[in-house]
Parts: structure tokens; C-alpha cells; sequence
């Protein structure tokens, strides 16, 4: 299965210890959604959300990869808990390409008033450089303010 992550699973260490299958396919872009750390936490802080948003402007670059394990799929949504549910999306390739039909997590409960710890944050950034990123991109999440 592909799963396009974009958020602290973005990080390869965080992702592997996660899924271990787990094989990076490329950086891929998302329309029509938008990144906001406004998922509702067990401790309290804001996690990443890939939010629809029907809006042509709105974006979210992430990360697909490719897990080979039915096994692992179910360690991963566990890990993501009951606060996401997946759907599948159709990403771009950022260098072109056909688009890829991938598995997304999405929050269920959301607050807007809450913020990320700065650790998860960095796990995000983490993710966002090993992988590549677009600068601008990476500024955009470097800016977001975190507790």
C-alpha cells in the first residue's frame, strides 16, 4: 500500500520504528487541503492534520511511502489512534509523474485554539528536510508557533 504521510511520520526514524517496511516513493503534494496542528491530543498539545479544505489555493506537501505489511498497517493505526480515520487521496508527485492513490490519516477532533509541543514540531521539521521539502515549505511549518 502507499500512505502518504505528512506530518511527525514524515520523519524516517519516527516512521520506522512505526513500520519497518516502510520505503520512501517520493515527495507528493496534496490539493485542496491544508496543514494544521489542530488535532486534539491525549496530552493536551495540537498534532498535524492534512485538512480538506475545497479550496484550489490550498496545499499540503508530504511524503509517500510505500508499506508492504498488512501487519504494519495495523501498527500504524493503532499508533494513530482513535483520533484519525483514514481515507484515500490521489497525490502529485512534486517532479511530475502520474499521480499516486494513497492512504491519509485525517483528525476527527479538532480544536483551533491548540498548539504543537515544540518536540512534535521538530519531528515534523525533521521529516520535512531528510525528505526534502521546498524551502518555503519548511519556513511555513518552522513558523507555526509551538509550546
Amino acid at each position: 500500500m502507499f500512505y502518504f504521510a505528512y506530518g511527525s511520520n514524515m520523519s524516517i526514524e519516527r516512521l520506522s520504528d512505526r513500520a519497518q517496511s516502510a520505503k520512501l516513493v517520493t515527495v507528493a503534494i496534496l490539493d485542496k487541503h491544508e496543514l494544521k496542528f489542530h488535532k486534539v491530543s491525549k496530552d493536551g498539545s495540537g498534532k498535524c492534520d492534512a485538512a480538506e479544505t475545497h479550496q484550489d489555493d490550498h496545499s499540503v506537501i508530504g511524503v509517500v511511502f510505500e508499506i508492504s505489511s498488512e501487519l504494519e498497517e495495523g501498527k500504524l493505526d493503532l499508533k494513530e489512534g482513535s483520533g484519525y480515520k483514514k481515507k484515500i487521496v490521489e497525490v502529485k508527485p512534486i517532479k511530475g509523474g502520474e499521480p499516486i492513490k494513497a492512504i491519509m490519516y485525517y483528525a476527527i477532533d479538532t480544536d483551533s485554539t491548540l498548539k504543537p509541543y515544540r518536540e512534535y514540531k521538530e519531528h515534523v521539521l525533521r521529516g520535512a528536510k531528510e525528505n526534502g521539502l521546498p524551502d518555503e515549505y519548511i519556513k511555513k511549518i518552522a513558523s507555526i508557533e509551538s509550546v
